[in-house]
């Protein structure tokens, strides 16, 4: 954990008011001046949203095994660890967008439900907030919640 770098995560399911908790801390920041970097959960999934298709499709017809996006199988919950670990220690890393509709797809000229390529965070920002499902999973050999300065759940 960083006092320099810190690390706030926002944590829940979908429809728990995730987002809602986001807004708030944002409006915050802007008035007291913080630079946040922001990054949302839907950026650590494994599969874009055709290759999550398919997968649900095998799992479905017993060609697979049974897959969702709040299990690990279908997640980058290791990199996203080292997302919260690099940014508390040197305030950098990488982040890349998931990419949910044609609005935000158009700027970067690609498909809604594709993830933009990775890129080192922007220099200069005060803090990292992040809003997802997974900002405290722990499964053997991961433990995101343990580099967040702050853990919030909502439910």
């Amino acid at each position: 954990m960083s006092t320099k770098y810190p690390v706030i995560a926002v944590t829940g399911s979908s429809g728990a008011g995730t987002s809602t908790v986001m807004k708030s801390f944002a409006h915050i920041f802007r008035r007291d001046g913080f630079k946040a970097q922001v990054i949302e959960g839907d950026s650590f999934h494994r599969y874009d949203r055709v290759a999550m298709r398919a997968k649900v499709k095998a799992a479905d017809s017993g060609e697979g095994p049974q897959i969702s996006h709040f299990g690990p199988e279908s997640n980058l919950l290791a990199d996203l660890a080292t997302a919260f670990e690099t940014y508390g220690t040197t305030g950098g890393g990488k982040v890349r967008r998931y990419l949910h509709d044609a609005e935000e797809a158009a700027p970067y000229k690609q498909d809604p439900g594709t993830f933009t390529p990775w890129a080192d965070l922007p220099a200069s920002t005060d803090l990292l907030f992040y809003e997802g499902l997974h900002g405290a999973a722990q499964t053997e050999g991961v433990d995101v919640g343990r580099h967040a300065d702050l853990l919030v759940g909502v439910v």
